[in-house]
């Protein structure tokens, strides 16, 4: 998930500075210069809880992409089971965006007007334009049943990768705005510890981060042995110091 293409860079900054004043943003130490846009997306869900007391303690207000992944509890993101979870992010003014129910990764347009993707195992399916549209109103629905509200019009691509009628589906389908994230905004919580150690992505982040870039974390990642959540706490203090104030991505209010 590290790659993201100069396209998709480019997008994101202009849905940053052309969306994200809409909300209003957060801050928690010192004057207000800079702007970060935190999203997060489902993952194991294994660091949920703790994500949420971070933001909540320093009055924060993100942006969650959801997917119906499997859970390190043996359930899914968006089971009955996480119905406090997401009312409890709901009435703290997170905003929700789509992130597709089978978290599918879109390969390529096939001549036949299909979209192929591959599911986690590797596996290629490919699918309509309605079952397309179904990977995004099924989380919709399930959302809906467990908070009474409605997601934003936007969406992200498991891994960022999109194709043309992948846009274009989703844009007739209701989600009209896919949101990417900024190199620097990768922070890397999916990465191989063994190669890069929660230390190296804080620094990095630190480092990086700059005016109006979209930062990308999990609410918790199979992958990766030492967990970079954790490190959550200093990167937000660590950027407050300089000056950032954190917002969210919006579409609009439905």
């Amino acid at each position: 998930m590290a790659c993201i293409s100069g396209t998709m860079r480019l997008v994101s900054k202009l849905v940053a500075a052309t969306l994200g004043g809409i909300v209003s943003a957060s801050v928690f130490a010192g004057e207000c210069r800079q702007t970060a846009y935190l999203t997060f997306d489902t993952g194991n869900m294994a660091h949920a809880q703790f994500i949420a007391d971070t933001l909540r303690q320093r009055n924060i207000r993100a942006t969650f992409f959801l997917s119906n992944t499997p859970t390190y509890r043996g359930d899914h993101a968006l089971d009955e089971s996480w119905r406090d979870y997401w009312q409890q992010r709901v009435s703290e003014g997170h905003v929700m965006g789509n992130h597709t129910w089978s978290h599918y990764f879109a390969r390529q347009d096939d001549n036949d007007g299909r979209l192929r993707v591959v599911d986690r195992s590797g596996k290629t399916h490919h699918l309509s334009r309605s079952q397309w549209c179904a990977e995004l109103s099924r989380v919709e629905q399930q959302f809906n049943k467990l908070t009474g509200k409605r997601l934003r019009a936007m969406w992200r691509a498991p891994g960022g990768r999109t194709t043309q009628q992948s846009l274009r589906w989703a844009a007739q389908c209701g989600y009209p705005v896919h949101i990417g994230w900024d190199d620097a905004g990768y922070v890397g919580d999916d990465a191989s510890s063994e190669r890069v150690s929660n230390e190296t992505l804080l620094a990095n982040a630190l480092k990086n981060i700059s005016n109006g870039d979209i930062v990308l974390m999990h609410l918790g990642i199979w992958s990766r042995k030492t967990p970079a959540a954790p490190i959550l706490p200093q990167l937000l203090d660590g950027l407050a110091r300089r000056g950032f104030c954190f917002d969210q991505m919006t579409a609009g209010k439905r």
